[in-house]
Order: structure tokens, then sequence, then C-alpha cells
């Protein structure tokens, strides 16, 4: 009987620690899958280079998730949650600084990134790279900040570099269309030399946030490349808030309402809100504005099951624009 019993015990144990174990390694395999890009290589980069890297977050999921915390292994790179919560069917970011006013060397941090809803889960991000002291940037990187779709923006990085009396910059790498590089050495004397770098953004840079890097090549045979980072945000000509929309359980014909707002660079009317699988109705406003407060009545048209999909915002005019917002919902039957 003692030895039954003994057996029934360990086997209960057993089954215990099978199921607590199962929803942490679903989590762990669930969340790496919320970070496309893992490991990150700054290369050689200059002291007191702003040198960052945005890890991208997309949750493509139906579930939203919060991140907690994230932790550094090396004060070399500072980790910023810029998305604390991404929301399902949106995306976040976490911003990576590689500290190259404090640091030199070779340096390299994992990231450990926390997330604790809706279950607990740890994701490791990588970063490294080579903080040269002999180069200077300033400022620490061409950035635009919020630009204008359409327009053109220009800035200026002075280069500074102490070693050798012949070293210099013989090419500028540059894989983007729209931007444009010259560059100009302003003295030399004493091995040191300085150039101004100018960094045009051309009216072809497309929507969203910039993070480009144009790479500098140099007659240093031990360390010939010197990147420069590029970071800038192009905003929308239009767009809606919130981007996710979770309609959550619905029946087919039945209605819900939204309340969305329509945000624009100049005053606009709202031509037609429209949306696949759903009847949309919404009080469309008489008077132009650049910012448009609504309620939209979504009647479900879809038949049972998962909804993600897109609801299409277009406005009136010969230059009309459009937004998109991603809706999810789960139809259900009658």
């Amino acid at each position: 009987m003692l030895t039954d019993f003994r057996n029934l015990m360990f086997a209960a144990s057993m089954f215990t620690a099978a199921i607590a174990s199962t929803p942490s390694a679903w989590a762990a395999g669930w969340a790496d899958g919320l970070f496309p890009t893992k490991t990150h290589n700054f290369g050689t980069v200059a002291v007191a280079s702003d040198t960052k890297f945005r890890f991208p977050i997309q949750n493509n999921t139906n579930t939203d998730i919060h991140i907690s915390t994230v932790r550094a292994s090396c004060g070399c790179t500072t980790p910023t949650v810029e998305t604390e919560w991404v929301r399902a069917g949106s995306s976040g970011s976490l911003l990576a600084t590689f500290n190259t006013d404090t640091f030199k060397g070779k340096k390299g941090a994992t990231l450990t990134v926390v997330i604790d809803r809706p279950v607990y889960a740890e994701v490791r991000l990588r970063v490294d790279g080579y903080i040269r002291q002999d180069i200077v940037f300033n400022p620490g990187s061409v950035e635009f900040g919020n630009v204008r779709p359409g327009e053109q923006a220009e800035k200026t990085v002075s280069i500074g570099y102490a070693g050798r009396d012949n070293w210099q910059i013989v090419d500028i790498e540059n894989t983007v269309p729209y931007l444009k590089t010259s560059l100009k050495q302003t003295s030399r004397g004493g091995q040191r030399v300085n150039y101004g770098l100018t960094v045009q953004l051309t009216d072809e840079a497309p929507v969203g946030y910039l993070q480009q890097e144009l790479v500098l090549v140099t007659n240093d045979r031990a360390m010939p490349r010197v990147p420069v980072r590029v970071s800038g945000q192009v905003e929308a000509g239009l767009t809606i808030s919130p981007s996710a929309i979770a309609v959550g359980s619905v029946k087919p014909g039945e209605t819900v309402s939204q309340r969305l707002v329509v945000r624009g660079q100049q005053p606009f009317l709202i031509q037609d809100i429209a949306c696949q699988g759903w009847d949309v109705e919404f009080d469309a406003p008489e008077k132009a504005k650049s910012t448009h407060l609504l309620t939209v009545r979504m009647t479900a048209t879809n038949q049972p099951g998962e909804f993600r999909g897109p609801i299409v915002i277009r406005t009136a005019g010969d230059t009309g624009l459009t937004a998109r917002a991603l809706v999810t919902a789960d139809i259900r039957e009658k």
C-alpha cells in the first residue's frame, strides 16, 4: 500500500510539473516571434556618436502584450521600452543606445526583455560594436526630426579625426536613393583633420520612421569603415487613432460603435469609410478640418470565424489621401 501511495504521489507531482512548465515553454516560443530582429552589430563607430538601433516589435496575435521591463548585461548599452503595451495586431519598438561617450573599444550586451502579460516570458536580444577614440562626430548623428511628406530637409555633421597626418575619407557608401550626401574637408594639420558631411533628405522619402546608415570609407586599413546614423520621421498625410481596433466577439448582423480620431496635415473632408465584411456608417462632417472625431458604426456581415482586416478612410478631393487601421474580431454564430 505504501509503495502504491508513493507511486501515485510521484505520478501526480510529475503531472503537476508538466502542466506548470507547458505555459512557460509555449510562451517562450510565442514571445520570440514578437521580435523579427534579435541581433544588431553597430560595427566600428566614432566616440560620442549617437549610436542607436530600434528593435521592431510586431504583435501578430489576438492578445495585447505588456513588456514590464528590459535589462542589459553591460552598461555600454541602455535599453528603452518605447512601446510598453503592444496591442493585438499592432507594432512597437525597443530602443538600444550604445553608450559611445563613456565606453571605448569592443563592447556588447545581451538585452533581456521581460513580458508579464498575457503570460510570463523572456526574450533575449543582442547588440555588439567597436567604439574607436580617434574619430568624433558633432552632432553624434544625422537627425531630421519630423518631416512632412513631400518636403526636403538638410543636416550637416562635423567629423573630427586625430591620429595619422595622412588620414582621409575616400568615399561614402549610401544605398538609400532618397538620401543625398556631400563631403567637404574643412581643415588639416598637426595630425588632425576635419570634414563637414551634409545629408539631404529628398521629397521621395517614404512615410514612416527613418532608420538608416551611411558608411564613411577611410584609408585606414585596420578599420576603414565608420557608420553614421541617420534617423527621422516622415509624417503621414493622414492618420487614424487607434491604429488597431479590437472589436471582440460579435454576431453576424450585430452593430458595434467605435470612436476614431482622424488627423491630416491640412484641413480635409472625409469621402468614405469602408471595411470588407462590414457595413460601415458614419456621420460625415460638413466642414473641412485637420482633425475629425468620428463615431463609426460597424455591422458584421462576415461568416462566423476570426476576422482580421483593415478599415480604410479616404478623403475627398483630387488629392485624396488614404489611411488604414487594423480591425480584429471574433464573429460567432447567432
